[in-house]
């Protein structure tokens, strides 16, 4: 990936002298020069930029598994008291649910990685589309991201976005989850009826992390690409002011590659307990759904960083921001008032008063 500039424009251009296929983003000043580069050159520099990038994601994550193992038995410890406090109350509970569906470990697969998490997505985004259609509560309005746009939002554009996720959860997501259950069977004992320890969720929580970042980062940008982008990824940019439900309003392609593949591998490959990835799943949903509602509410993750991505398309294509920073596909992103607002907000002010954009310049 050759990155010829700091700063990224906002088109892709493929570089057609190459078999291998690159992702080129020349700003408009620096085409000439980037024409009269030479291909010794455009290859030293692209070797250069992923090497840069081997190094810096290997930092990460060697750093991220010390810290990892440094905390492990202080900053966690309190979680542990928790957990162990509560560990009784947890365990009575999943034991009194499994004798209740008599051990039908099927039962429970799905009513952990299907049922509980799609409730728990349109629980949330029930509220979200009330707030998104009337303009109520007032006071959620008052942090809306783009203050100028679904305010409020069109009834027949939220019909066809509610239509195409319900289809995409009842046509996709059923069948991958139904596929899901035997390889988790033959990886172990997905429904058993002892739960996993606190440290083991806490660790298998970090390979899903990392494991999804990696999976969905590439996989957007693949659906980016020029050739592909128009045919499958459109569709989900049709919203360039996103809201929750949006998260899932995506291609049957891209929904089965970007939204299922990316938080199901970990699980998968861990050998996960179904309670744990009941609580993953959740928590995947929660998560997507915040970074498309279109609203930075007090006390919740930023979704700053994904709604810059619908405003601008050729920025912040992660779920963390590990790789768009390795990659440097955060460049714009880091000069505008939206990073600044990219914070946990701690208050009631909404950013946009706090750190308003600059006055528009008169023409």
């Amino acid at each position: 990936m050759a990155i010829l500039s700091s700063k990224v424009n906002q088109s892709y251009c493929l570089n057609k002298d190459r078999k291998k296929v690159m992702w080129l983003y020349p700003m408009p000043d620096m085409r000439k020069e980037a024409t009269a580069v030479s291909q010794p050159a455009q290859l030293h520099r692209v070797d250069g930029h992923l090497w840069d990038s081997v190094k810096k994601a290997t930092f990460v994550l060697g750093s991220g598994l010390f810290f990892f193992a440094a905390f492990r038995n202080s900053v966690t410890w309190h979680f542990q008291r928790f957990w162990g406090a509560s560990g009784d109350f947890w365990q009575t509970l999943w034991g009194m649910l499994y004798s209740y569906f008599g051990g039908n470990e099927w039962v429970l697969f799905f009513l952990g990685t299907m049922i509980i998490p799609t409730a728990v997505f349109w629980a949330f985004n029930g509220i979200l589309m009330f707030a998104d259609a009337t303009g109520k509560p007032a006071f959620i309005t008052r942090y809306r991201i783009q203050v100028d746009k679904n305010n409020p939002v069109d009834p027949a554009k939220l019909r066809q976005a509610v239509k195409k996720v319900l289809f995409n959860q009842v046509f996709l997501s059923v069948p991958m989850v139904i596929v899901m259950y035997p390889v988790m069977k033959w990886r172990g004992n997905p429904c058993g009826p002892e739960l996993p320890t606190f440290h083991w969720v806490l660790l298998e929580f970090f390979v899903f992390g990392l494991i999804e970042e990696v999976l969905f980062y590439y996989s957007h940008r693949l659906f980016h690409h020029p050739a592909i982008y128009r045919y499958v990824h459109k569709v989900h940019h049709e919203w360039t002011a996103p809201i929750g439900v949006v998260s899932l309003y995506a291609h049957p392609l891209e929904h089965i590659l970007s939204n299922m593949l990316p938080p199901i591998v970990g699980p998968v490959l861990m050998g996960s307990h179904v309670a744990t990835t009941m609580l993953w799943f959740c928590m995947a949903l929660l998560t997507t759904t915040i970074s498309h509602c279109g609203y930075h509410l007090p006390f919740l993750p930023s979704p700053e960083f994904h709604d810059f991505h619908h405003l601008k398309f050729n920025q912040c294509f992660g779920v963390l921001g590990v790789l768009d920073r390795l990659h440097g596909t955060d460049a714009i992103f880091k000069t505008t008032k939206a990073y600044e607002r990219h914070i946990l907000l701690l208050n009631c002010t909404p950013l946009t008063e706090s750190v308003p954009d600059p006055p528009k310049q008169k023409k």
